[in-house]
């Protein structure tokens, strides 16, 4: 068996909802053929992963993704993360403890399968982690200073340090005036969504209580650092495709997948 092709000992869990203020029916809207959470799903088919299953809070998604071959199993709807939902699903498969589960989100069509392989990696690596994560060199100052754009700040070991809206690291004696900014070096770190965590954590995580630095900045995976939990971060070199969240989001995933 070719190299790429070899699967390894890690889950692949997509939650999905389908509340969606923006995007109404979200997970079903049409991607060139294909529900978005298929579509979804078959890009981390493509991964090394063993088992790809999708985590949904409605009959409807459950019935899109069975009729294109992709497992999918009904999780309860009043869950207030998508961590909460990872959780249920890892008890409803009956996952081990230490097994390696990879959080994808349900509206990224064009999550490339070989950043859901290295975060599994860097997991397994890790073993003093419970969780890890993906990152990339900012290369702009509007991407450095929009606090829509989260940094992390890692140590020599590559674990996380802080995750942040605000502009991290920054240098003391940097510009105030946004007109003379520069980025600092070494190039700061774009925080990109995905997650692996150990099954057994994902049980505990929605368990900890909500962190007040995690209600301050809005980013849940600080609890996880507040309460004293080590988070891997694989650097990557290519930024992530964009997500969807809105329809213009989805008629730019179309335009990318038609070119």
């Amino acid at each position: 068996m070719h190299e790429s092709l070899v699967r390894q000992d890690f889950t692949v869990l997509i939650p999905a909802r389908m509340a969606s203020t923006r995007l109404p029916n979200k997970p079903l809207a049409d991607v060139m053929g294909l529900p978005m959470i298929v579509r979804v799903a078959k890009q981390a088919q493509r991964s090394k992963a063993q088992q790809v299953v999708v985590a949904a809070d409605d009959s409807r998604i459950v019935k899109a993704c069975t009729e294109h071959g992709v497992q999918a199993l009904m999780t309860r709807q009043d869950h207030l993360s998508g961590s909460d939902r990872l959780a249920e699903a890892c008890q409803q498969l009956g996952l081990a403890h230490d097994r390696v589960v990879v959080n994808v989100q349900g509206d990224e069509p064009l999550i490339a399968p070989e950043l859901i392989n290295q975060v599994a990696l860097a997991l397994t690596q890790s073993p003093q982690a419970s969780m890890s994560t993906a990152a990339h060199a900012i290369t702009s100052c509007a991407d450095f200073t929009n606090p829509n754009v989260v940094k992390v700040v890692t140590d020599a070991r590559g674990l996380a340090l802080y995750f942040s809206r605000a502009p991290i690291p920054w240098w003391r004696d940097g510009p105030v005036d946004p007109l003379l900014m520069q980025l600092p070096k070494p190039a700061p770190l774009r925080h990109v969504g995905i997650y692996a965590y150990r099954a057994g954590f994902l049980s505990l995580f929605p368990q900890l209580p909500v962190a007040p630095i995690e209600a301050m900045e809005s980013l849940e995976q600080l609890r996880a650092l507040w309460h004293g939990h080590a988070i891997a971060v694989h650097i990557t070199d290519q930024p992530p495709g964009p997500g969807v969240d809105t329809p213009e989001d989805l008629e730019r995933v179309r335009a990318l997948l038609t070119a």
